[in-house]
């Protein structure tokens, strides 16, 4: 087998217009021509050996083999940019107020103060695992440098939704949902304190269904949450992150259960430029959010056509 160099800026190109949704878009932020951003695309496949592009109606999506190639360019790339912090920001120092939602603080947050203690050392944070209003209320007043907070419809002067979480059904790992679509009991709900965005999410869904429901346990915590759901005490409405193993996702249509709409989760800024050790979290909790939610990003839709020669 050939030995084969993967050229980065060819790698950033193709990361950045998938993750666009347009290779003209991807030549616009990178300060190129569609032109030479073609050329790179070309390139790739070349170096690959595989097709990278299918046809997908009047746009063009990813082969099996593109699919592959994406995920090890955004790891070479993540590699390459973690090296380059690593030795040009050694000597940042300083503190990181940064706060997150419950879900994030057991699955997230580890991978992210891994990446950036590696990088940066000397720089510390201080971290908040609260719910959404205290995590907004944060931000606005100061208090934080950085949130990422799930969608309320709330916009603060400088924040960005990130991704779209879809929401799901949650039931115990061993057992049923302990409820019957076609009997006569109300279905069984486990929910957070009001206000929740999930909670809301669960009774609506339910209510436009016709499914009547009760509250079967109310926790001001996650960790009460998964308690009660593991115990058949109820199910609950969460995403996919930071699913314990006690429970899992349920498949609404196999359960008698509604869908249910996707969750924007947004990061919050305090400023619209952050100083250097702020910036650099941020980039590396987008990284962190990136790899732990992939089917939450465009990296399986198609692009345009005319971008590619």
């Amino acid at each position: 087998m050939r030995r084969v160099n993967f050229d980065l800026d060819v790698l950033r190109s193709f990361v950045t217009g998938m993750e666009l949704g347009s290779f003209a878009k991807a030549a616009d932020r990178l300060g190129r021509s569609t032109s030479a951003v073609s050329a790179q695309l070309k390139k790739l496949e070349e170096q690959a050996g595989i097709p990278i592009f299918r046809k997908a109606g009047r746009g063009l999506a990813l082969t099996e083999g593109g699919e592959t190639m994406l995920a090890y360019a955004r790891r070479l790339l993540d590699l390459n940019d973690e090296a380059t912090a690593a030795v040009q920001g050694v000597a940042l120092e300083g503190w990181v107020r940064l706060g997150l939602q419950e879900d994030f603080g057991e699955t997230l947050l580890p991978q992210m103060l891994g990446r950036f203690a590696r990088a940066h050392p000397k720089l510390r944070i201080e971290g908040r695992v609260v719910r959404n209003v205290e995590l907004i209320d944060r931000v606005t007043s100061g208090r934080l440098d950085l949130a990422l907070a799930w969608s309320d419809g709330t916009a603060t002067p400088y924040s960005e939704t990130i991704a779209e979480v879809p929401m799901r059904w949650i039931g115990p790992a061993e057992g049923g949902t302990a409820w019957e679509p076609s009997g006569r009991e109300p279905l069984p709900l486990a929910a957070l304190e009001a206000p929740c965005l999930l909670r809301k999410a669960a009774t609506d869904a339910l209510d436009r269904a016709g499914i009547p429901w009760r509250l079967a346990f109310v926790s001001p915590s996650l960790g009460g949450l998964w308690a009660a759901t593991a115990a058949g005490l109820g199910v609950t409405v969460r995403t996919p992150i930071g699913l314990p193993a006690s429970v899992h996702a349920l498949v609404a249509r196999e359960n008698g259960l509604p869908e249910l709409p996707s969750l924007g989760l947004v990061l919050h800024r305090a400023d619209r430029e952050l100083g250097p050790a702020a910036a650099r979290l941020a980039a590396i909790m987008l990284r962190t959010v990136r790899d732990a939610i992939p089917g939450a990003w465009h990296a399986g839709r198609s692009v345009e056509a005319r971008t590619i020669a």
